[in-house]
């Protein structure tokens, strides 16, 4: 999606391309989750995007790294307030971590992905 796309132009490819997701979840060890910390208005609806992709039977047992991104602009939901919108306290049986972000400045993505490399060898014993 380039620079200058509307948010109805990107809801109509993701409309579009949706249904192709699920040929990638079998054998799915994790699911990482970006989420525009940023934009309020859409939370509701990546929250209920979210839990209806952690509903697939393929993704039962798939630990969820979130990454609460734009933690560096102005009006940024804390990581706490992103884990609250999304309902992650609800997540029963799934190992799941929040880590603010900033991917412009590279902030917290690594300290993020550790914690799911940790997960998924620790699964796998």
């Amino acid at each position: 999606m380039g620079l200058g796309r509307s948010n109805k132009h990107k809801v109509r490819i993701r409309d579009r391309l949706e249904p192709y997701w699920r040929c990638y979840y079998s054998n799915t060890d994790a699911v990482i989750y970006v989420v525009d910390s940023v934009d309020k208005d859409r939370m509701q609806t990546s929250k209920e995007e979210l839990h209806a992709m952690l509903e697939e039977e393929e993704l039962k047992d798939a630990a969820l790294l979130v990454f609460a991104n734009k933690q560096d602009m102005e009006g940024a939901l804390s990581s706490a307030e992103v884990a609250d919108a999304l309902g992650l306290s609800t997540l029963k049986n799934r190992q799941y971590s929040i880590y603010k972000t900033s991917a412009v400045k590279g902030e917290g993505l690594t300290e993020g992905l550790d914690w799911l490399v940790n997960i998924i060898q620790e699964n796998k014993q």
